[in-house]
């Protein structure tokens, strides 16, 4: 650390913290703890001298490709990998899609605890994986629908309840799909979208027109007009957030422009029997 070698600092901190019977090695007669520099080597597949030299400061710049191999030698996870990476290279690792795991009960919690903004958690490939009682009621009632169904670019383009719900339907639609285009990009899901994009293509000729057009936008915050089929015309202001730790998911969150229109969701909340977040 004192000569600023933090890319060695940090490869022998994770070598170190190896046990090396979980790999089938013996763990007596050594004299450090964790793994050996040649076993790490070997590992990944590279020369020990070569390894040796980035814990000491001397091999230059490693490749992506030789982090790639050396972060699984050390079993590193998504976050110590990027870590690896910004000490190595100074940026991050390029994006590897694996889809999404289930949410955790404490995140499903703080969806309920918004009791009048509906609220949803979706996946890059816009997949609505988790979400509160208000955006049941609010929205759609994702319970009711079979899991492959859940996803709002096909909501959008092949739901005529959605496409009525929405006073401006090409203005959303056009945003959705510039949004839905840079987020499968930015997770490196392009290819697990492309069914998706090829089903949409042969059912919707605007989606097809929209997606040729290649635009992209990003979903940060803004206003959502809906006409609601029992409210009507409601007004909701919108902001995504980012799951620390789970950059596979964002976080949507609706609140009422208006105390009128959070009047309007209390009185449909209760007149509603509850609508469980499956």
């Amino acid at each position: 650390m004192a000569n600023g070698n933090l890319l060695g600092a940090y490869l022998k901190n994770r070598r170190t913290k190896l046990d090396p019977v979980l790999f089938g090695l013996s763990g007596s007669r050594r004299r450090t703890p964790g793994l050996r520099r040649e076993e790490v080597a070997q590992r990944a597949n590279i020369s020990t001298t070569w390894y040796t030299w980035l814990e000491q400061g001397r091999g230059g710049n490693p490749s992506a490709d030789v982090l790639d191999r050396i972060a699984r030698a050390l079993t590193l996870t998504g976050i110590e990998r990027e870590h690896l990476f910004l000490v190595g290279l100074g940026r991050q690792p390029g994006v590897r899609y694996h889809g999404s795991d289930p949410i955790t009960p404490r995140l499903q919690r703080l969806l309920d605890a918004l009791t009048w903004s509906p609220a949803i958690v979706r996946t890059p490939t816009w997949d609505v994986v988790a979400w509160n009682r208000a955006a049941a009621v609010v929205l759609t009632d994702y319970g009711a629908l079979p899991p492959d169904q859940r996803n709002i670019l096909r909501m959008i383009f092949s739901d005529p309840r959605i496409r009525s719900a929405q006073p401006e339907w090409e203005a959303v639609a056009r945003f959705v799909v510039g949004s839905f285009r840079i987020d499968a990009a930015r997770a490196g899901a392009d290819a697990e979208i492309m069914p998706l994009v090829e089903e949409l293509c042969r059912s919707s000729p605007e989606f097809a027109s929209m997606w040729r057009e290649n635009d992209v936008q990003t979903h940060g915050e803004g206003v959502k007009r809906l006409n609601h089929p029992v409210m009507g015309p409601i007004t909701l202001e919108y902001s995504a957030f980012a799951v620390d730790g789970r950059p596979d998911l964002s976080l949507i969150v609706y609140n009422p422009a208006t105390p009128g229109d959070q009047r309007l969701i209390e009185n449909l909340m209760q007149a509603r029997p509850a609508l469980a977040a499956e």
